[in-house]
């Protein structure tokens, strides 16, 4: 006989693992499937985040920054480092041990609120009684019942056209976390997320690094002026990015990959390189879900078909991240999580779009929420705009960073908050203080008397807020 369950998660990582601790936490019996192995076979829940995303790309950013800093920067403070070399082995283990310690930690997260956890591939079997029954194809095969469903199953990366990934010469965001040494020349595809970080990551290694973005500007979806600071920082480093660039014939064998292109001139150009990463969107992941077996509806790119609520098209049927509408962060998929449990549990589960963070980890790091100023100029939005450089802040030029800048835009008429955009160090932390600040409606002026503690990079928050008013204090 199958066990029965209240709710049953598919897929673990943020969106699942969350989702199913905080239906555990409401009082119901709960289930979660995840299939992800570790190196020796066992479970590695967390999903793409945990295993080949987030958490493993800022372990190799930290390393790679440590790298950096010692051949470059450590003379700026009397110290005196020669002959500084990178252990690329070392480094990886390093990375694996702390993806090792966040798959550990949920494993335990499961057994402290008493959810179930099945290492396999679930998907649907039947319908049937008001209950679904889910297949679990593992070690061996078992099947479950759950009254309510939660479809967590996340994204994949996408490749080129024609393109495969085979993870040596041509890689997903998974080859790029597992390269064995540093490649003398390495290209990416694409320069958002994924395409900045990892090609900031082997630029400081040593490898000579070309970003190949078809868009004809750096990264749209960020505000224009902040976009224009963190490129010029890029190109002061070395990492090369072309822009308007139309990608053709891509050829990879065992010694590289060539890849011919058309620049934004026109011109026909080549690239030779040791590795590709490509970067270039990811896609919802239903593979192997069988959703057709009890009628789940996707729309035309794949993904799952929900209302505001994450309700699907199915009775008692969720789903949730990226395999649903809406920005494919990892935080997101965990504020879904949370509200579908609740709304399960008849509660009123909260998540405001408008108020969901982006940071980009790069060095200098990108950070926004809410709407650039070139949204609220096609909305025709009055807005007054206030920035403020980390070049005037005492914490920046005490930390050796000073590059890049804190802005607000704020209701002309209201003063209240629209978005607050940064680009500088640890602006992925400062970020926090704008979303708060959003969601309770809170206006520029609000921020503005605020003590802020001295010195501190949140100094720079405080008077780019002063300044949506002209009257900032230092500088």
């Amino acid at each position: 006989m199958s066990q029965a369950f209240d709710v049953v998660v598919i897929g673990g990582g943020p969106g699942g693992y969350i989702a199913a601790i905080r239906a555990a936490q409401l009082g119901f019996q709960v289930a979660c499937i995840d299939e992800w192995k570790n190196g020796k076979g066992g479970p590695a829940p967390g999903g793409t985040c945990t295993n080949v995303g987030c958490i493993p790309s800022k372990a190799l950013l930290q390393s790679s920054e440590h790298f950096e800093h010692a051949n470059k920067h450590f003379a700026d403070h009397g110290i005196t480092a020669s002959d500084v070399k990178i252990d690329v082995a070392k480094m990886l283990a390093r990375k694996d041990t702390v993806v090792k310690q966040n798959n550990d930690g949920i494993l335990y997260l499961f057994k402290k609120n008493k959810v179930t956890f099945f290492h396999g591939r679930g998907s649907f079997a039947k319908a049937e009684g008001g209950v679904y029954e889910i297949k679990v194809a593992g070690a061996k095969e078992e099947a479950i019942t759950g009254k309510h469903i939660i479809v967590a199953t996340g994204s994949n990366a996408r490749a080129l056209p024609g393109v495969p990934f085979d993870e040596e010469t041509v890689l997903s965001n998974d080859g790029a976390l597992r390269v064995g040494a540093v490649p003398k020349k390495l290209a990416l595809i694409g320069s958002g997320v994924i395409g900045l970080e990892m090609g900031s990551v082997w630029r400081r290694l040593g490898a000579d690094v070309t970003i190949l973005e078809g868009l004809p500007t750096f990264l749209g979806a960020v505000d224009e002026q902040i976009a224009k600071e963190a490129k010029k920082a890029f190109d002061k480093q070395g990492l090369k990015i072309e822009l308007g660039v139309k990608v053709g014939e891509v050829k990879a064998g065992k010694a590289g990959v060539s890849v011919a292109y058309t620049n934004a001139k026109g011109e026909a150009q080549s690239l030779d390189v040791d590795k590709l990463i490509v970067s270039i969107g990811r896609v919802p992941n239903t593979i192997g879900l069988n959703g057709e077996a009890v009628g789940l509806k996707l729309d035309e790119r794949g993904a799952i078909i929900v209302d505001d609520d994450c309700k699907t098209s199915l009775p008692n049927v969720w789903a949730i991240g990226d395999v649903v509408r809406g920005p494919m962060l990892a935080h997101k998929a965990e504020e879904e999580g949370v509200a579908v449990a609740e709304r399960i549990a008849g509660q009123h589960g909260h998540v405001n779009f408008d108020t969901v963070p982006w940071v980009i980890y790069t060095s200098p790091e990108i950070a926004w929420v809410g709407r650039t100023e070139q949204q609220l100029k096609a909305d025709g939005v009055a807005y007054k705009a206030g920035t403020f450089p980390f070049l005037a802040n005492g914490r920046a030029r005490a930390l050796g960073d000073t590059t890049g800048m804190v802005k607000f835009l704020a209701d002309a008429k209201t003063d209240e908050i629209l978005g607050v955009h940064m680009v500088g160090p640890q602006v992925s932390e400062l970020i926090s203080e704008a979303v708060v600040a959003m969601e309770f409606k809170a206006s520029a002026e609000d921020i503005a008397r605020i003590c802020h503690a001295h010195p501190s990079l949140s100094e720079a928050t405080k008077e780019a807020a002063l300044a949506v008013d002209k009257r900032t204090l230092n500088f």
